[in-house]
């Protein structure tokens, strides 16, 4: 895979003229070269569902009166570019309004994307239809008659769907379409089905062609749906309706599954299909070093306008992310995280995909995992754990037999856990299936209330303070170290008893365990990651941070003084014996009512950083500039100081 690609959309209705008219290839090449692009995904068939080049099997848009695929394949091809081709997958509005009987329905029979054909928008198909017939012969036009360099199937994924199709499916194996239950593997075999014919039928032609099914997220703990693909591409714009924290928790979980995989942003100001929005460079610039230092490479969405002429801003601002990426490469090729702190995804354990795509304890735990400088990778029930020293259970992990003996494995080996909320208990809720120093009662009835630490926050003098979150109710053992008490309010707000603005005071004669730490590890008795996910609690982030020093002690592979927004990751490449530092600083802002952007990029100066090596270091120097740093290596580590930083500086530690 290369490192600097970009995602060229182009959904274009037959309404518009001159398709392609415009496209020239020496400007096209000029762009690509402006923007530094080594790699872009081309065309071949849009949401719309036109051909860009001429088809047999389906039909080229009425306006277009050459090959523009072909010829995008051709110019790229001449300077050296990459070439993997998009085919829309799961949308074809052509095709939807002459088969409506093929798309996707809902239980009240709407359809999807658009509920119906009467407001402006495209409608999904279901592949246990003929229209699957007809996607894979338009893949197989393709993938015999063009020499490009993969394919990106866009708009797949296991879809819940009541058309008739899947309805007379469940019935005829004599199941019920009323019961979710048993529409589900239906829906789940579909996906399997498509994805293995669509393997058979490319790899018959091109053994080993690249393949990417893109649902717009890659879900925890789905390995099945993971490996049908032969690399990944993390879509993940922070603009678009995936945030800032999406990205960081999706690298963190696919690194370590052994794929290749890129991180896709956009140029766009908010998301696909804004003509005429640009992020600021230095966001583009923080994106980009952001999959870097994730063990990723990059990717960024632009869309082609409908006459075929390239943009000149829109690669003037790529390029001024993809030169540095290019400087940096050398040191990013081939590398594994370096990580002391697992983080069990909750999106492991849901019946169905997370709408919200990060899902709130998830969120919130990489939140206070990033800005508490912990080194962590995000790992499924079938992960090897055996390297890490702290799994952390968020909110909701109930503990099943299997679950149980996977984790009893790990605490044998010398693990700890950290667990929080409902985690550690049974699936029914009525008991802890390990030993944390406390024995479960009950969910706490008052809500608000509030937690009274042992020890004292890192910011903060000592106090009793509120957690939003649902608490659960637990009592101290003969095995268990109190490190804080739960402090009720006297009452619950209702109409009939409310007290001040917000929620009732605490009562300092009502309280009990909150926090304790057990042989297995620490409990914290609230949803703390939800919690701070939604509410973004100081108290809620130190009382984590302050869990997972005791339980890492002195094993910590990194510490820093770098600000909270700050992120840090260490990236070791075996191949070269050296390990690659990598500091981030950016602070998003909103913009309007929910834009997050990324504008001024304040310079940090003497950034600290230590770091344990246990063989000697050879140098240590800044990269790309290779600058040797001063450094000092006593007892196991070493310290050495960031003179400055700008978005992005790799430190190289050569053993």
């Amino acid at each position: 895979m290369r490192f600097r690609q970009v995602h060229l959309d182009f959904h274009t209705s037959e309404l518009i003229p001159g398709i392609g008219s415009r496209f020239d290839k020496k400007q096209f090449q000029d762009m690509l070269k402006l923007g530094c692009v080594d790699s872009i995904t081309v065309f071949a068939k849009c949401h719309h569902g036109w051909a860009y080049h001429p088809s047999t099997v389906y039909e080229t848009h009425p306006h277009l009166k050459f090959d523009l695929l072909g010829a995008m394949i051709e110019a790229a091809h001449e300077i050296g570019v990459k070439t993997p081709i998009y085919i829309s997958a799961g949308l074809d509005e052509r095709l939807a309004r002459r088969h409506p009987e093929w798309l996707r329905r809902g239980r009240d029979e709407r359809t999807s994307w658009a509920p119906n054909f009467m407001e402006p928008g495209y409608h999904e198909f279901c592949f246990n239809t003929p229209y699957l017939d007809e996607l894979l012969r338009q893949i197989e036009e393709v993938t015999r008659n063009y020499d490009g360099d993969g394919l990106f199937l866009d708009i797949v994924g296991v879809r819940e769907c009541y058309c008739q199709h899947c309805v007379a499916s469940v019935r005829a194996e004599g199941g019920d379409p009323r019961n979710e239950d048993e529409m589900r593997p239906i829906w789940e075999r579909t996906y399997t089905r498509y994805a293995e014919q669509v393997r058979e039928l490319v790899h018959s032609i091109r053994p080993g062609y690249p393949i990417f099914h893109n649902s717009g997220h890659v879900r925890r703990g789905r390995r099945d749906l993971v490996f049908v693909n032969t690399h990944l591409e993390l879509e993940s714009l922070p603009t678009g309706g995936w945030g800032y924290d999406h990205f960081p928790l999706s690298a963190r979980y696919a690194q370590p599954l052994g794929l290749h995989f890129l991180g896709m942003t956009g140029k766009f100001h908010t998301t696909w299909g804004e003509f005429g929005g640009f992020k600021h460079p230095n966001a583009l610039r923080y994106e980009t070093a952001l999959s870097i230092a994730n063990g990723a490479r990059c990717s960024i969405g632009d869309q082609l306008h409908p006459l075929g002429e390239m943009d000149p801003a829109t690669y003037a601002l790529i390029g001024e992310a993809y030169r540095e990426v290019k400087a940096k490469e050398a040191w990013c090729v081939d590398t594994r995280n370096v990580a002391d702190v697992a983080l069990l995804s909750l999106e492991v354990f849901a019946k169905k995909e997370i709408k919200e795509k990060t899902g709130a304890s998830d969120a919130g735990a990489v939140r206070i995992l990033l800005e508490g400088k912990v080194l962590f990778d995000v790992v499924d029930t079938e992960s090897d754990w055996s390297g890490y020293k702290v799994l952390v259970l968020p909110d909701d992990v109930r503990i099943d037999d299997a679950l149980c003996g996977k984790l009893k494995a790990f605490l044998a080996g010398g693990g700890k856990l950290l667990a929080t909320g409902c985690s550690g208990l049974d699936p029914e809720g009525k008991a802890f299936r390990l030993d944390f120093g406390v024995r479960y009662i009950e969910p706490n009835p008052y809500k608000p209330d509030y937690f009274r630490p042992n020890f004292r926050l890192k910011s903060l003098a000592p106090s009793t303070y509120v957690f939003y979150s649902q608490g659960q109710r637990v009592e101290l053992t003969v095995s268990g170290t109190e490190l804080g008490r739960r402090v009720q309010p006297y009452f619950n707000r209702d109409a009939f008893a409310f007290s001040s603005h917000q929620h009732t005071p605490y009562d300092p004669e009502k309280s009990e365990t909150g926090m304790a730490e057990g042989p297995n590890g620490i409990y914290i008795a609230w949803n703390v990651f939800e919690d701070y996910a939604t509410m973004g609690s100081i108290t809620l982030k130190e009382t984590v941070l302050y869990a997972l020093d005791r339980l890492l002690g002195e094993s910590r592979t990194l510490t820093t003084n770098l600000p909270a927004q700050g992120v840090v990751t260490v990236q070791e490449q075996p191949a070269h014996s050296r390990l690659v530092v990598h500091l981030l600083y950016a602070t998003p802002v909103r913009r309007g009512t929910k834009t997050e952007v990324i504008e001024d990029i304040v310079p940090l100066y003497d950034v600290d950083v230590f770091v344990s090596v246990a063989e000697p270091a050879k140098r240590v120097y800044l990269a790309p500039q290779e600058t040797d740093l001063p450094y000092e290596q006593k007892d196991g580590q070493i310290r050495f100081t960031v003179p400055k930083l700008d978005c992005h500086q790799m430190i190289v530690i050569e053993r």
